[in-house]
């Protein structure tokens, strides 16, 4: 089989939608879709056809675009968590669920991780993992339909999977999200490396994601709830003893949230 590639199609002012194609395949994926003129614009440019969408969560600068795709390549396959919020999907999947989409050799696990909203899923295949809007690099998203509990549960889910996954998040947040992580830990000299790379490759205009999970493990905050100056500085905000992980969580992302976002 040949390996699967993953290049990033840039959309908005920061979004990433992820093009999939296998070798020098004709026949590609995207992930998240919000914008369909940037892909319409890469897949005619290289001769591609469309076959398939993978769908993370409702909102629209991820789902903004499917219409469109499908008036341009009306055969293509969309396949979504069930959502209604989530328009024109052919398959719907939950947790556990294994896909191939059309077009593709390569196999997906769905993950279900919701908390950034209720029905948010995430794809794994081929050592990589395409987690939209739950994980970002440095950081992970707010809470919109979902719950703090849910997002907590969903990350320590995602920070179990192997130190070598490469997470592709649907977003250039990285630099304002180390700044937060600097925040909880000024003293670690892993971030201030990564943050420190992740400015050269920015200068460069380069994209920071994917990243590797062992690197979200040692430097991204909101996977290292159980950590002693993790836990320190989140109590520091919250102002009291904080009881376990997700109360640690809870803390950070409301930091976060009130006082650097």
């Amino acid at each position: 089989m040949d390996s699967l590639r993953v290049a990033p199609i840039p959309a908005f002012d920061d979004n990433y939608i992820w093009l999939l194609r296998e070798g020098d395949a004709p026949t590609v994926a995207v992930v998240d879709p919000g914008d369909a003129e940037p892909v319409i614009a890469r897949l005619r440019a290289d001769g591609l056809t469309l076959t398939a969408v993978l769908v993370t969560h409702h909102h629209g600068d991820h789902t903004g675009g499917i219409d469109e795709l499908l008036a341009e390549w009306p055969d293509a396959e969309v396949i979504a968590p069930a959502d209604r919020r989530i328009p024109s999907v052919t398959q719907t999947v939950a947790d556990a669920d294994r896909v191939v989409p059309a077009g593709l050799r390569t196999e997906f696990q769905v993950l279900a991780v919701p908390g950034h909203t209720s029905t948010h899923v995430a794809y794994l295949g081929a050592g990589a993992l395409f987690c939209g809007d739950t994980l970002f690099a440095g950081g992970c998203g707010r809470v919109f339909d979902g719950t703090f509990e849910q997002l907590a549960v969903s990350l320590r889910r995602i920070a179990a999977l192997p130190a070598e996954t490469l997470c592709y998040c649907a977003h250039e947040y990285t630099l304002a999200n180390l700044g937060f992580a600097a925040w909880v830990e000024p003293d670690s000299a892993a971030l201030a490396e990564r943050t420190r790379a992740a400015q050269a490759l920015r200068a460069a205009g380069r994209p920071t994601v994917p990243s590797e999970l062992g690197l979200e493990r040692a430097t991204n905050p909101f996977l290292r709830t159980a950590e002693p100056a993790v836990i320190a500085a989140a109590e520091g905000f919250a102002g009291a003893r904080l009881a376990d992980a997700t109360e640690v969580f809870t803390a950070l992302r409301r930091w976060k949230d009130t006082r650097y976002d």
